[in-house]
C-alpha cells in the first residue's frame, strides 16, 4: 500500500538510532559508554513513585478529561505563578503526553500550509519534523557558537517575512545548553511584538541551570508577549520522569481549548497515574532536584574541562541542560586506518564502533561541525567515555 506524502517525509530521530544501536552492541556483550540520549540517570523521587502506587490502589485508573485532570492543572497553574510569575488559569492549560507531545499539538493548531516557523539552529531534532507535520515551513537560521549559539534581534528581524507565523524558542537549549537572559529575551520580544510573530517556547530543562543562573520564560516578559506565547514544559527532565509521559502547555484559553480538543481526537487523556504522580512532583519537596542539579553541574565542569583540553576542540560552557556541543571539525579530512572522516556523523559512528562511545552527530541538530554528548550518566561513565574519546582522536591520520 500506498504510504501518505506526510510519512514518508519523516526522518527517523538520530538520537533513538544512535542510542538503539550502542543497545544492540550493549546486548552483544560489549561495554558501550553512551553519551547518546537525553535521560536523567536518576531515580524518580520516591514520594512521586508513592504517589503513582496509591492512585493505584485508590482505583484512579481511569479516564480524566482529555486536556487533564483539574487538580493537575492547578497544580502547574500554581507552579507557573510561583515560579515564573506567570498567572494563568486552569482553562489555559492543556496536559500531554509528554512535553514532545504539546509541542506537536502547538504546531498542529498554530500552522498550517503557507506558514513560516522560524526555527535557530542547532535545534532539537524533532523540531523540524513536527514543524514539517503541521505543513508549515521550517525556516533555519543558523546561530554562532562565539555567541554561544543564541538567536540575537538583528538576525531575528532579517529572517522575519509575511509569512512568519511562529519563532520556536528553547531555553535552557537541546543540545548546545544555551540560556538566555531576561534583557536577551526582552530584545528578541521587541521584534516578535513589532510583528506579531507567535512564540512557542520549550521551556523543559527550565531547572537543570548552572553557575546561579534563573529561568526566565520570555511570556513574564511583558503582557503583550504573554498573549502571544504557549510555554511547554513537563516533569521528564527535573523529575527522572522520562517514561511516565506528562508534559503540558500554558497558552491563551483559544489555543489551550483547540489543543485539547486535538487531543480528544487522537490520545485522549494522558495516563491518569501519571498525572497523580505529577501534582506531587510539581508541589511537592524539591531538594532531589536541587540535589541532581548540583550533580549535573560537577559533570558538566569535568567534561567541559576534559573536551576543551584535547587538541582541536573547541566548545563554550553550557550554562543549562546537560549537554555539551563541542565542535570536532578539526578531525575533518583525517582518517582512521583508511577510513576517512568527512564530517561528524563519520566520526560519530566511527567513535562508536572503534571506541565504543555512543555521541549524537551534530548535523541531526543543523549543525555538522559538532556532536553532542550527554553528561546524564555517571562520573565513572564519563572519565572512561573520554578517556576513550581523547585515545581515538589522538591515533587520526
Amino acid at each position: 500500500m500506498k504510504l501518505a506524502q506526510r510519512a514518508v517525509n519523516i526522518s527517523p530521530s538520530p538520537t533513538f538510532a544512535i542510542d538503539g544501536k550502542a543497545k544492540q552492541m550493549k546486548a552483544a556483550g560489549i561495554k558501550v559508554i553512551n553519551f547518546g540520549v537525553g535521560e536523567p540517570d536518576f531515580e524518580t523521587p520516591e514520594n512521586i513513585k508513592a504517589a503513582a502506587i496509591e492512585a493505584i490502589k485508590a482505583g484512579e485508573t481511569r479516564y480524566t478529561p482529555a486536556g487533564g485532570t483539574l487538580k493537575l492543572k492547578q497544580a502547574i497553574v500554581d507552579k507557573l505563578f510561583r515560579e515564573n510569575g506567570l498567572e494563568y488559569q486552569t482553562n489555559q492549560i492543556t496536559v500531554s503526553v509528554g512535553a514532545k507531545h504539546s509541542l506537536y499539538n502547538a504546531f498542529q493548531v498554530l500552522c498550517e500550509p503557507g506558514d513560516e516557523v522560524i526555527l535557530p539552529a542547532p535545534y532539537w531534532v524533532s523540531y523540524i519534523e513536527q514543524i514539517k507535520l503541521s505543513g508549515a515551513e521550517p525556516v533555519i537560521l543558523p546561530t554562532r557558537q562565539e555567541n554561544d549559539f543564541k538567536l540575537t534581534p538583528k538576525e531575528l528581524e532579517q529572517a522575519v517575512t509575511p509569512k512568519t507565523k511562529v519563532l520556536l524558542l528553547n531555553s535552557p537549549s537541546n543540545p548546545t545548553g544555551s540560556v538566555y537572559s531576561r534583557e536577551e529575551l526582552a530584545a528578541l520580544g521587541e521584534v516578535l511584538t513589532k510583528h506579531n510573530i507567535t512564540i512557542v517556547s520549550d521551556e523543559i530543562y527550565e531547572k537543570l541551570l548552572y553557575d546561579g543562573l534563573e529561568h526566565v520564560s520570555i511570556a513574564a516578559i511583558s503582557p503583550e508577549l504573554k498573549e502571544n506565547t504557549v510555554v511547554i514544559n513537563g516533569v521528564s527532565k527535573a523529575y527522572a520522569m522520562t517514561g511516565w509521559r506528562i508534559g503540558y502547555c500554558a497558552a491563551p484559553a483559544p489555543v489551550a481549548k483547540a489543543i485539547s480538543d486535538l487531543q480528544s481526537h487522537s490520545t485522549s487523556n494522558p495516563t491518569s497515574i501519571s498525572q497523580v504522580a505529577s501534582v506531587v512532583a510539581l508541589s511537592g519537596p524539591q531538594e532531589t532536584v536541587s540535589e541532581m542539579v548540583a550533580e549535573f553541574e560537577k559533570r558538566r565542569d569535568y567534561m567541559l574541562e576534559r573536551l576543551t583540553s584535547i587538541a582541536g576542540v573547541t566548545c563554550p560552557k553550557p550554562n543549562g541542560a546537560f549537554y555539551l556541543f563541542p565542535d570536532v571539525s578539526a578531525y575533518f579530512g583525517k582518517s582512521y586506518q583508511g577510513k576517512a572522516i568527512n564530517d561528524g556523523a563519520e566520526l560519530a559512528n566511527l567513535l562508536l564502533e572503534i571506541a565504543e562511545v555512543a555521541v549524537v552527530p551534530g548535523v541531526a541538530f543543523g549543525s555538522d561541525d559538532n556532536i553532542r554528548l550527554s553528561y546524564a550518566t555517571s562520573m565513572e561513565n564519563i572519565k572512561e567515555g573520554l578517556d576513550r574519546i581523547e585515545k581515538f582522536l589522538a591515533e587520526l591520520q
